[in-house]
């Protein structure tokens, strides 16, 4: 990041001390400088106008930029509900773009009846385990946030700790919930100071050591012996039938 987008982005971060939160150590993470920036995409969960979710995505994205990331927050307003529409509707097809796009994911959803929301489902249900050769979240990071309108609660990040397993992903280990939201969030939108800000803080900056320390290796660290050998045996059944010439084995 330039001198001049690192001090725009500090101006909006008035509760962040800065001298203690530097950019990625890319040596220590055995990571490529001269690489593109770590590209994130954000989701939230509610469609309010005044979403605690949606406050607390973009107070992540800020954060998230400081660090020299490249972001993208997606809007849930007007994605269908899953199969009334084909893949082919327009945010159908940008939410599955963006997530082939991105490297690393920050999945933020209300706590609604002990749960994630249906708002937030419906996007995750929306990305398919296998779009023919393309799998649209395996092997990407992912950093879990959660908005209470009481008490802290952890039901909803433990949720999403269990789609991102099932969904092939990297979750990092730590994790923000935050507790009374209404209480955490100025006239302006913006979180206020608190360790609930500083949480946030340390998950971001998590996820983007996370996603450096991943990039170029994610192929690898979710390659499975089981589905080497299932592509095999298919290989051999195959070959039997004289459908496929001989090929050699799985790698």
């Amino acid at each position: 990041m330039n001198n001049e987008r690192q001090s725009s982005a500090l101006l909006d971060l008035p509760h962040l001390a800065a001298d203690l939160l530097p950019g990625p150590r890319h040596d220590a993470l055995g990571a490529d400088t001269g690489q593109p920036a770590p590209r994130i995409l954000l989701l939230y969960g509610s469609l309010r106008p005044q979403s605690y979710s949606r406050k607390l995505a973009l107070e992540a994205e800020r954060i998230l930029r400081h660090l020299g990331a490249e972001t993208r927050v997606f809007d849930p307003h007007d994605l269908p509900l899953l199969d009334s529409v084909g893949k082919d509707h327009p945010k159908v097809r940008q939410l599955r773009e963006w997530s082939q796009w991105s490297e690393g994911q920050v999945w933020v959803s209300p706590e609604r009846h002990g749960t994630i929301t249906g708002v937030f489902k419906n996007q995750i249900d929306w990305l398919p385990l296998e779009d023919g050769s393309v799998r649209p979240t395996q092997g990407r990071t992912l950093a879990v946030m959660q908005v209470c309108g009481g008490s802290q609660s952890f039901n909803v990040v433990n949720t999403l700790r269990v789609l991102g397993r099932w969904m092939r992903m990297v979750t990092i280990p730590n994790q923000s919930s935050v507790a009374k939201a209404w209480q955490e969030f100025d006239d302006a939108g913006r979180m206020r100071a608190s360790p609930f800000y500083d949480r946030v803080v340390d998950v971001m900056e998590e996820l983007v050591k996370f996603t450096l320390l991943v990039r170029g290796r994610s192929a690898y660290l979710v390659d499975r012996y089981s589905e080497r050998k299932g592509a095999d045996e298919a290989r051999r059944v195959a070959r039997e039938a004289g459908v496929l010439e001989d090929l050699p084995a799985a790698s």
